[in-house]
């Protein structure tokens, strides 16, 4: 699907590069540009979502797409009566708009029980989560005969297969999700690091975290396409995890997670596209983008990890004696 100004500039790179050393094809431009988005969407957002103590929480809304999905098809095949998949392809584009109004919703209800009840934030979320794949499984088998969407795909992420329309949304999502965090930096850090000292400061905490559950919503369900439901967690969370190992300031967790998402989502597409590995004497086996990006970011934990043990140990064993 053709966005106007966004395709015209993409062909001009395309035709720019043809037959110099970096030339580049039209699809791994747009793979390279949704790469980049999203790393850039999730490692503003990382941070926060480790400092609020919400990996779990990011990875139930990331499978409330999974029942967001079904609530969508279930509202297109009732409203247009569609019976084959044909009949309701003018009605797709309002599937990723209802995956992330349901997403906010089941992440605000969570909030809402959570403050309400003295269950553990652990037990509410894995009881929404339940919720979400239930609905999920019991909907999506019938409608997919009537829908016509690759869930897989939709659900998996197929970096490969990025659209003009779906890159422009994932470059819509990182200004958007830029401009908030930019806006509202202290509140959400704060928020998320000392929630004692913005509560002294005179922060409105519960707006915060209202706020904050939207976006991540926003970022989960609109990623998705890129990504897939399976690993949108990893990247909102091991990125943050990493730059914890190594940052001293919350200033610095900030910009280090963001950093190591962006280098470890563009380092693991070029691993995906370039190492090959032969096989018998057929083709040889390329690596999934995704998966790949996931183990480069696991791998830099480990990486960071190590870095961080060494220094301790450096640093216990002290200078020598004279």
């Amino acid at each position: 699907m053709d966005v106007p100004g966004l395709t015209d500039a993409l062909n001009a790179i395309v035709a720019a590069t043809e037959g110099s050393p970096w030339e580049v094809s039209g699809f791994a431009l747009r793979a390279v540009l949704a790469v980049a988005a999203v790393s850039v969407t999730c490692g503003l957002v990382g941070s926060l979502v480790v400092g609020n103590r919400m990996a779990f929480f990011s990875d139930a809304m990331a499978h409330t797409a999974f029942a967001g999905v079904a609530f969508a098809l279930l509202g297109i095949v009732v409203l247009t009566g569609a019976r084959t998949g044909t009949d309701a392809d003018g009605y797709l584009w309002v599937v990723p708009l209802v995956m992330v109004a349901f997403g906010a919703v089941v992440g605000v209800f969570i909030a809402f029980v959570r403050e309400q009840t003295q269950l553990t934030n652990d037990t509410v979320i894995g009881v929404f989560f339940a919720l979400s794949i239930g609905f999920g499984a019991m909907f999506l088998p019938a409608l997919q005969k009537r829908v016509n969407l690759d869930i897989e795909q939709f659900l998996l992420g197929g970096v490969n297969f990025v659209n003009d329309a779906d890159l422009a949304m994932l470059l819509g999502l990182a200004a958007v999700t830029s401009a908030i965090v930019g806006f509202r930096f202290n509140a959400l850090v704060f928020g998320s690091f000392n929630p004692s000292l913005a509560r002294s400061r005179g922060l409105a905490l519960r707006l915060n975290n209202y706020l904050f559950i939207v976006l991540l919503a926003l970022v989960v369900n609109l990623s998705i396409r890129a990504v897939g439901v399976l690993l949108i967690n990893a990247l909102l969370v091991v990125p943050a995890a990493a730059a914890a190992n190594v940052a001293n300031n919350l200033r610095q967790m900030f910009w280090f997670t963001l950093a190591g998402s962006v280098a470890s989502g563009l380092t693991g597409y070029v691993v995906s596209t370039h190492l090959l590995i032969p096989v018998g004497h057929g083709a040889p086996l390329e690596f999934g983008p995704a998966g790949t990006i996931v183990v480069v970011c696991v791998a830099w934990f480990f990486a960071t990890m190590a870095w961080t043990a060494a220094r301790r140990k450096t640093r216990s064993v002290g200078p020598p004696a004279a």
